[in-house]
């Protein structure tokens, strides 16, 4: 039974070159288990104490023909001995499974990276299929950088031979020797890997043996192989990180761990209904596990249906969730609508995609900030509130019940693709030391009506249907501001709409004023973003301090409304730039809103912005000064 890690797990230290940080992304067809070999070297990392951080990058296709680019998929993984807030901008080793996996991503190497090849793969046929002319192991086309090619399919063949697996079974192992080879080649530990792998296939040990000798062989192979002197062994030390204990998390993850919280932290049953959509649906996934946690899940049979159900469950006395990415946010408009009209707590989490209609369903973009802010009929305002991180998506969902509750409306929270499936280290919070904000519902039955306002908050009365003397109805219709009751008034109307939009306002009282994530206080540029922007304006900024460039950072959580402090704190820069991953809606609001005069860096690539992309525009700017 191969079911144990085997081979040595030393090299000697003074054979391998110590590194600070490495970028290392995996690619293949959507069949070869990129995701997987990418989770397994994160955890791997993620337990040898590195910061890290990982971005997933899949193809859009169900099932894409087999050896084709439409296929490819890729998973890439920054791991450091420093802290580090992006998964990088280039990889310096890029580990491609066939010509497709090359072709696509040998572009984003970086020069002089490390190409890693299954070279059995590089068929005339497979050849074809991406699209290559001539063999690129062969035209020279890649002496620009290292090149391993490793007969690897062959090679796991003969390792799982043993195990009676089908030809197909056993190339289906070829991720786990890959694996294996990255594993020795930056000194991981193969033990978690072989323990999960033992888990997933208990069911069929043959497999879990056959996939741990897989991943011994690869890592076999690095030991001892004569490989070329500038493919040595390389090693990332521990990073020096706040003490406490870490987990890698994924915003999806830890968006519905936050969801759970928030709902006991205001002593309320969540209700989730939600309908399927890429990037959304691991959300429901997630959620659906947490039925001990006092979670309920539905799925729909649409996104209307989602909305709606999600705003019953707030009428009757719990806080409902409902979750999409943009086209199915359209779709529930008009309930959210109605969740304004009525002034119900409703979460809506937003996992924004790229492109109109179904666009580019796999990949990332902010491009829903004015259908979150704006994109209603009627004057419909409500709470809008972004992501930065995976991590910090536990706080903001959070946030989203409790401004909800609070003020009695639909909060819309922004997360986007890249922060959905991505991962970083957290470190766990202490649950008993968050501050509880228990809900009151309505108990009073004397001149009871449900429009009854709070006059701090001007959140309306909560009443659970079903309390002796608070019969109530609502609904869409406009109603009395003094009575609840349907009203067709035209100067009631007029007040009506004031008032929502004076509590969406007012709970600009109830945050934390707007801060500056790094730099300076006041000067010439600052660099404004939100969403999962963050960590790559973030490394742009402190490496244009570093060159003396004084750059301020700030980034917004709450983008309606927004701080009370954010006109009087934009007015001690000169300029500012807004990088955004849409064509400028933050920019348009920013301008309309406080007057400055701000300018947008775009990308609408449907990937995320590169840290050396902000800092050039940075450099750009600074020079105009």
């Amino acid at each position: 039974m191969a079911n144990s890690v085997s081979g040595s797990q030393d090299f000697s230290e003074g054979m391998r070159q110590s590194r600070e940080s490495v970028v290392i992304r995996f690619a293949g067809d959507s069949g070869d288990g990129m995701q997987l070999t990418g989770s397994q070297f994160t955890l791997s990392s993620a337990l040898l104490g590195n910061d890290l951080a990982t971005f997933p990058d899949y193809p859009a296709e169900i099932r894409a023909p087999a050896g084709t680019t439409f296929g490819v998929s890729a998973f890439q993984v920054h791991f450091s001995a420093q802290p580090i807030l992006t998964a990088g901008d280039e990889p310096e080793v890029l580990v491609a499974m066939n010509p497709a996996a090359l072709k696509v991503n040998v572009g984003d190497l970086d020069p002089g990276g490390l190409i890693v090849i299954d070279r059995d793969s590089f068929s005339d046929k497979n050849l074809r299929k991406a699209g290559y002319e001539t063999n690129p192991l062969e035209d020279h086309s890649l002496k620009g950088y290292r090149v391993l090619a490793v007969d690897m399919s062959k090679l796991t063949q003969a390792a799982v031979k043993p195990f009676g697996l089908t030809q197909k079974e056993s190339l289906r192992c070829k991720n786990m020797w890959a694996l294996g080879l990255m594993m020795w080649m930056y000194d991981r530990d193969r033990t978690p890997t072989a323990k999960w792998l033992n888990e997933k296939f208990k069911s069929r040990p043959e497999l879990a043996d056959a996939n741990v000798a897989a991943l011994n062989a690869g890592h076999a192979y690095g030991e001892t192989a004569e490989l070329p002197d500038h493919r040595h062994g390389y090693s990332v030390p521990k990073a020096n990180i706040e003490p406490g204990e870490y987990r890698a998390v994924t915003g999806g993850e830890a968006l519905a761990w936050g969801l759970a919280v928030g709902a006991q932290l205001a002593k309320l049953k969540l209700v989730f209904a939600s309908y399927p959509i890429t990037p959304a649906s691991n959300l429901l996934h997630i959620l659906a596990g947490l039925k001990e946690q006092g979670v309920v899940t539905f799925q729909a049979e649409d996104e209307i249906a989602a909305a709606c159900s999600a705003i019953g469950a707030s009428y009757a006395g719990a806080i409902g969730v409902t979750s999409s990415a943009g086209p199915g946010v359209a779709l529930k408009t008009e309930a959210i609508g109605l969740a304004v009209a009525t002034e119900l707590p409703l979460i809506v989490v937003n996992s924004q995609r790229a492109g109109p209609s179904t666009g580019l369903p796999t990949k990332t973009e902010q491009s829903d900030l004015w259908q979150a802010v704006y994109g209603r009929n009627g004057d419909t305002p409500l709470v809008v509130l972004a992501t930065h991180s995976p991590a910090h998506c536990f706080e903001m969902a959070i946030e989203s019940v409790r401004i909800a509750t609070k003020y009695m409306t639909p909060v819309m929270l922004l997360t986007d693709g890249y922060l959905a499936n991505a991962s970083e280290p957290w470190l766990l919070p202490n649950i008993d030391t968050l501050n509880p904000f228990p809900v009151s519902f309505h108990k009073e039955t004397k001149g009871f009506h449900p429009f009854l306002r709070d006059k701090e908050t001007l959140a309306r009365a909560w009443a659970v249907p079903g309390t002796p003397g608070l019969e109530h109805r609502i609904g869409g219709l406009e109603k009395d501001f003094d009575t609840g009751n349907i009203s067709y008034d035209p100067e009631n109307h007029g007040h009506m709409t004031k008032v929502r939009a004076e509590k969406i306002e007012g709970v600009s009282q109830g945050i934390p004023l707007q801060d500056v994530a790094s730099g300076p206080n006041s000067g010439k540029l600052a660099v404004i973003g939100w969403g999962s922007t963050y960590g790559a304006i973030e490394e742009a900024v402190k490496t244009a301090n570093t060159e003396g460039l004084n750059v301020a950072h700030i980034h917004l959580r709450y983008i309606n409304p927004m701080p009370k402090n954010m006109g009087e704190l934009l007015s001690q820069y000169e300029n500012v730039l807004i990088p955004e991953m849409n064509s400028g809606q933050l920019l348009n609001i920013i301008r309309s809103k406080f007057l400055v005069p701000a300018e947008g860096l775009n990308k609408i690539t449907g990937q995320p912005f590169k840290v050396k992309e902000i800092l050039a525009a940075i450099r750009s700017q600074t020079e105009k000064l």
